[in-house]
């Protein structure tokens, strides 16, 4: 009897503890950074994080309620993920959320992405020249951005700048169908450098201009 007492004691006294899940900051600085319709959202971890923690990826359009999963990147530890196969549509506006996880059982609020539309917010890459000295002048030809933009965009217009070593400036333009242009009346042996940009001009929107390349002619 004096037993059973005791036990009952013992046990009244135990308590059972039970931990509550533990809240995580959310990530912050979700954004898209897009570059000729390559869309890649990025944020930052959470202050004080692990490297163990995984994130959840999310993205709905504009005005639908129902957020969806991106494939591929549900229970990821790096710090972007491409959405470019599920925001397309050029003319479509999207947001996208993360969520950090710490397992078993931490989570963070999901975090919010600024809206983003392809078409406004991607950022085009200027073309790429190709210089070749003849004795008729200098031949440019154009490689043109990805064909993401190509598609995209079929009024493209190159603007190619023409630099004098006295400071003289030149500038040539080109419809995107062509991708060859000539420079005559040129200097001998003199050297010349040249740029190109990118330009749509139904958005009146342009690159940046792309690296300078010199060359010296016959």
């Amino acid at each position: 009897m004096n037993r059973l007492l005791l036990g009952a004691v013992l046990l009244g006294n135990l308590r059972v503890t039970v931990s509550a899940p533990v809240m995580l900051a959310p990530p912050t600085q979700v954004r898209f950074d897009s570059v000729d319709y390559k869309n890649i959202l990025h944020w930052t971890p959470p202050a004080n994080s692990t490297s163990s923690l995984q994130y959840y990826v999310q993205w709905k359009i504009y005005g639908e309620p129902e957020w969806l999963d991106v494939d591929g990147c549900q229970g990821i530890q790096k710090q972007h993920c491409d959405l470019s196969a599920v925001t397309s549509e050029p003319m479509e506006w999207y947001y996208a959320r993360v969520h950090a996880s710490l397992l078993p059982s931490s989570k963070s609020a999901w975090a919010l992405s600024p809206r983003f539309n392809p078409l406004w917010d991607t950022v085009i890459s200027p073309p790429v020249l190709r210089l070749n000295v003849t004795q008729r002048g200098i031949v440019v030809r154009v490689k043109p951005p990805k064909q993401p933009v190509r598609k995209m965009h079929s009024s493209l217009q190159y603007e190619i700048y023409l630099m004098h070593t006295n400071g003289k400036k030149e500038v040539f333009e080109l419809d995107c169908c062509l991708n060859k242009l000539t420079l005559k009346e040129l200097g001998h042996k003199e050297k010349y450098c040249l740029q190109a940009q990118t330009l749509i001009p139904f958005q009146d929107k342009s690159s940046a201009r792309g690296s300078v390349k010199c060359v010296t002619t016959l």
